[in-house]
This record gives structure tokens, C-alpha cells and sequence, in this order.
């Protein structure tokens, strides 16, 4: 069961603050939590999973939900997506769903998962700003990719991790491979090892680095603030520029899943997900 909670603080309804997360504390712990909070025009969407921010199918969904609803909100004038926690940013697919999986079915749905977030990213009216406190695989990336803007500390090395576990980087690849270009996406997908933060930024998928997360986060609040005082319909159309050219994503990034969801039931990909596990 999902709460929804609209606080009044004696300002302007412009200026509420919106809360949404999940009342059921065992649901918390095993689909992780979504929030948003709406502050002076700046929609703050946090996701947070237990084990390393990784994403199930449930957190999957409420994130995509959390980006629709902020990216529909009048009040709104740009959206921050970040994590909690100090640790990685994002591990990607959780593995726990990943070895869950019986049929191509069921492994398409849960890879359109993250189909249906990074649409809603590209497709929210607003510019996404994202916070990268620390380090991201798999399709995590992809989230960065599908930001307008992103900022991470210097700690925050990433990786595509999917060919360790015999698939690939299908469902996020196109948001990546259009962040940071061909050349890059290749290196990353073939060897599936960690680029620090600096390569990250040398190729376009952190726009800036930062020394350490307070400065981050100083960097952030000011760039946020800056651009909820911005022309909305100025960002709006830059924004569409940006994504310009995107109208098959929906039939690419479905194919993409129905791909993903029956390469995740070989023996190969079974046997490097429990050895994961294991570790």
C-alpha cells in the first residue's frame, strides 16, 4: 500500500513539500523506497534499495512513477534524482530478482523496468539533474545517461557489468551509447571493468566532478536553484532538442528487454549470478 502526503507549511502551494513512499516496512526493505520531495520549484526524486541501491522490478516501477508525476507537477522547474545512503550510487539489476527469473516472460518485464524509467526521464518536461555520491554499474549508468546534467564525486567510478554475467548492456545502451558516443559505449560494454570519475567525465556521462560530497552537494543546490529561476519553456525546448530524434525508443527498448529477459535464463548467465551471489 502507497501514501501520498501533501504538506501545506504556510507558504504558497508552489512551494509545498510532497512526500511519497511506502507505509509497509517489510515492503520497504525488499522493493527499497522511492520519495519526492517538491521544495521552491525543485522536485527532489530519491531512490534507496538495502543492498547497494540496487533496483528490483518494485523500486523500478515507483521510480518510473516518482520521475512521471515530478516531470507532470505544475510547481516543478527541474527534478534532482539522487540516492541515499553514503555508499554506491546505484548497483544495478538487483540479482536476487535476476536468479528469481523462470520464464522470457518474466525477465522481459523486469528489463522493461528500466526501459520504462529512462523514458520517463527523457520524456519528463523538466531537466533532470543527478547526483552521483558514489560509485554506479550496470544500469545504474544507464540512469546517468538519461540525465540532462550530472554531478558526481570523484570517488564515483562506474562500469557496465552485464557481460560479466552473460548478457549485455541492451535495455541501457542506447541512452548511453547516445550520452557518450559508439566509441565509448563499445569500450565499456567489452570490457566490463571501472572508469573512474575522471574518464567519466572526459566522455560526457558526468558533466561535472567534484572533490568530495559536500562540494557536491553545494554544486548541486546551487545549479538547482539556478535553473527552478530559469525559462521553463526556454529548458523545455532545449530539453527537446537534447532527445530530439528518440520517437522508436518505446519499440527499441522493448525489443531490447524481450532480448535481455531471455539471454538472463542460459546456464552461463545462472552460474555467474550465483557466484556473484556467493561472494
Amino acid at each position: 500500500m502507497e501514501s501520498r502526503e501533501r504538506l501545506d507549511i504556510g507558504q504558497s502551494k508552489a512551494e509545498a513539500i510532497f512526500n511519497v513512499m511506502n507505509t509497509n516496512s517489510a515492503a520497504v526493505g525488499a522493493a527499497g523506497e522511492v520519495t519526492l520531495n517538491l521544495r521552491d520549484g525543485i522536485a527532489t526524486v530519491t531512490f534507496g534499495h538495502p543492498k547497494g541501491n540496487a533496483m528490483p522490478g518494485a523500486l523500478l516501477r515507483m521510480l518510473a512513477e516518482r520521475i512521471s508525476e515530478a516531470g507532470a507537477e505544475p510547481a516543478a522547474r527541474v527534478i534532482v534524482l539522487r540516492s541515499g545512503g553514503t555508499g554506491p550510487f546505484c548497483a544495478g539489476a538487483s540479482f536476487d530478482e535476476l536468479a528469481a527469473i523462470e520464464s522470457a516472460d518474466q525477465g522481459k518485464e523486469f528489463f522493461a523496468g528500466f526501459a520504462r524509467v529512462i523514458l520517463a526521464m527523457i520524456r519528463a518536461p523538466k531537466f533532470i539533474v543527478t547526483r552521483v555520491h558514489g560509485k554506479v554499474a550496470g544500469g545504474g549508468v544507464g540512469l546517468v545517461a538519461a540525465s540532462d546534467f550530472s554531478c558526481a564525486v570523484g570517488a564515483a567510478s562506474a562500469k557496465l557489468s552485464e557481460l560479466a554475467v552473460g548478457i549485455g548492456p541492451f535495455v541501457v545502451g542506447p541512452a548511453i551509447e547516445r550520452k557518450i558516443g559508439l566509441a565509448a559505449f563499445s569500450a565499456m560494454a567489452v570490457d566490463a571493468d571501472w572508469r573512474d570519475a575522471e574518464w567519466c567525465e572526459r566522455h560526457g556521462l558526468y558533466s561535472r566532478v567534484y572533490s568530495d560530497p559536500s562540494a557536491l552537494d553545494v554544486g548541486i543546490d546551487t545549479l538547482a536553484e539556478t535553473l527552478a529561476k530559469s525559462n521553463l519553456e526556454a529548458m523545455v525546448q532545449l530539453k527537446r532538442v537534447f532527445w530530439a530524434g528518440i520517437q522508436d525508443w518505446d519499440l527499441l527498448l522493448t525489443e531490447r528487454a524481450e532480448l535481455s529477459g531471455r539471454m538472463v535464463l542460459s546456464e552461463f548467465t545462472r552460474r555467474a549470478i550465483s557466484g556473484f551471489k556467493k561472494r
